[in-house]
């Protein structure tokens, strides 16, 4: 094993050797998954929207706390309840030189909102968006929108002459394996310019010079390498071949605490881990169960929840790096209360009466799709979950692939049982409720919903909290729309994720409870 770790490292070692010449400065930076895209308006993957987020930028941008603050704004102003007027920053330029104005983010708002996209959620309830002169720009809305500068922090701004000059006037449709200039090429105006991507290797990017902001930390250049094995990314990490890392295996963490060479830093994510199931359709494909849907009984689902034994999942496999789950926000959103995530306990007997009752005794087959290299413990825990659900008499054919391809079949509906996660990248419920419990519709409610999940009392309850600038009636909505959610089993929830984070002993980088590290902060010694 140790020489299987030390080769693993050598090997880690020759790549960041082949990029360029370590500098003081530079930060070598691993983590458990790969990028999906360079273009931002494609795909709504947590670590495709951090590292483009190093390159591009929004209107607005989240502090260290995630209070918003101006980025390309400098200032807003509510000329009405349905219209904001934005000044836009004045002498700022993309990486190529070309200056950015209120064209690009006409431009950009309208890319977002194309059918291609996965991130339209971001420009929900923006009807327009007009230019008034060459640094102003009013947003026309569909109704009072308040989260609508939590939403703009995603919504980042392409070059439209950069974008029509390479032919990516269109954000890249992802699951159709559509390639395109964008998503291989980045161009923002942000604090790192991307030099390369070689997927499945690294992302290189080196700190830009003419950004119009100062970061507060030192890092020159950013080495990013996706490393799927656990036991590479730690030999990694422990040869000094890496300065961070962002994934820790749970069973490694009282190790690298331990070595003095290193220190480890934790806080909860904003990410709930969860199970989605193919409610809508009349027959679920792949399973032994034809003519009919057993995912659309409520008794099912619920029996299915109830096998799940998440403090064992918790206590064996997390290492107790994780929050057991009932509701699919974490605590970190606004929206959450300990009231709504309180996990009933493991109950077999309970789930086997549910399954007799619902018709289902002698149980059925159905396919479970995994990632294996995006959650932690992602395939270890699907593989439990597997044997915990055997006990009920349902047989689910475990099938595990990396997150890119997961990602795409997902988005094709080609998954009627998947684990999925979802970070409240808002942190608001509406982000979630919104996004994936909403009925599918051709706009940005239910974009994420790849589960056919249709519930008309939650859509409703979405619809009310859109526009709802009351904020204790607001916070109501969303309460009972989780509890809708909960209740009727819609989705089922693991847990939410405890992220640690390892780093030489002369790295500083805030934890961000976004997974999302930002190399602008970092310093190093």
């Amino acid at each position: 094993m140790k020489l299987r770790m030390a080769t693993a490292a050598l090997l880690v070692c020759a790549s960041l050797a082949a990029t360029a010449p370590a500098t003081a400065n530079t930060l070598r930076w691993a983590a458990q998954n790969d990028i999906q895209t360079l273009d931002p308006h494609s795909q709504n993957h947590s670590a495709t929207t951090t590292i483009s987020g190093y390159a591009y930028e929004g209107l607005t941008r989240y502090t260290e706390k995630f209070d918003v603050e101006p980025a390309l704004a400098t200032k807003w102003t509510m000329v009405s309840p349905t219209q904001m007027r934005f000044e836009l920053r004045r002498g700022v330029k993309f990486h190529d030189g070309t200056p950015f104005t209120a064209d690009d983010v006409v431009f950009s708002l309208q890319r977002i909102k194309h059918p291609a996209s996965n991130m339209i959620i971001y420009a929900s309830g923006i009807k327009e968006a007009k230019k008034i002169d060459s640094h102003t720009v009013d947003l026309i809305l569909d109704g009072p929108n308040p989260v609508l500068l939590r939403n703009l922090t995603f919504v980042r701004i392409v070059s439209k002459a950069w974008a029509t000059k390479n032919r990516s006037e269109n954000p890249q449709d992802f699951k159709a394996k559509e390639d395109t200039f964008a998503a291989r090429n980045a161009n923002g105006t942000g604090p790192f310019r991307i030099t390369s991507w070689t997927p499945d290797q690294k992302v290189t990017m080196v700190a830009n010079k003419d950004w119009w902001d100062k970061p507060t930390g030192n890092i020159s250049e950013v080495v990013y390498l996706p490393i799927k094995s656990d036991a590479t990314r730690v030999a990694a990490l422990l040869s000094g071949a890496l300065d961070l890392l962002t994934d820790l295996p749970p069973q490694d963490v009282t190790k690298l605490k331990a070595d003095p060479r290193l220190k480890v830093i934790d806080g909860p994510e904003n990410r709930t881990v969860f199970f989605a199931l193919d409610i809508g359709s009349d027959e679920i494909k792949g399973a032994s169960v034809k003519g009919k849907n057993p995912f659309k009984d409520k008794r099912v689902r619920e029996a299915m929840s109830l096998a799940i034994d998440r403090e064992a999942i918790k206590r064996s496999l997390m290492r107790g790096l994780s929050i057991p789950a009932a509701v699919m926000v974490a605590p970190v959103a606004y929206g959450w209360s300990q009231e709504l995530d309180t996990v009933a306990k493991a109950d077999v007997a309970r789930a086997k009466q549910l399954m007799t009752e619902a018709g289902y005794g002698d149980g059925f087959e159905v396919p479970l799709a995994c990632p294996n290299d995006r959650y932690v413990n992602d395939e270890e825990i699907c593989q439990a979950v597997v044997s915990m659900w055997a006990r009920i008499g349902l047989k689910a054919k475990l099938q595990t692939q990396p997150m890119t391809q997961h990602s795409a079949a997902l988005q094709r509906f080609d998954l009627p049982l998947y684990m999925y996660g979802w970070g409240v990248t808002t942190f608001d419920a509406q982000y979630t409720l919104q996004d994936i419990v909403h009925t599918k519709t051709s706009g940005a409610d239910g974009k994420g919903n790849y589960s056919r999940v249709s519930d008309a009392k939650v859509d409703a309850l979405v619809q009310q909290m859109k526009v709802e600038t009351d904020v204790p009636k607001r916070l109501a909505l969303m309460q009972e729309a989780l509890k809708r959610t909960r209740d009727e089993f819609l989705f089922i929830p693991i847990h939410h994720q405890v992220r640690p984070w390892a780093m030489k002993a002369g790295v500083t980088i805030p934890h961000s409870a976004n997974d999302a590290p930002q190399a602008r902060w970092a310093t190093m010694k």
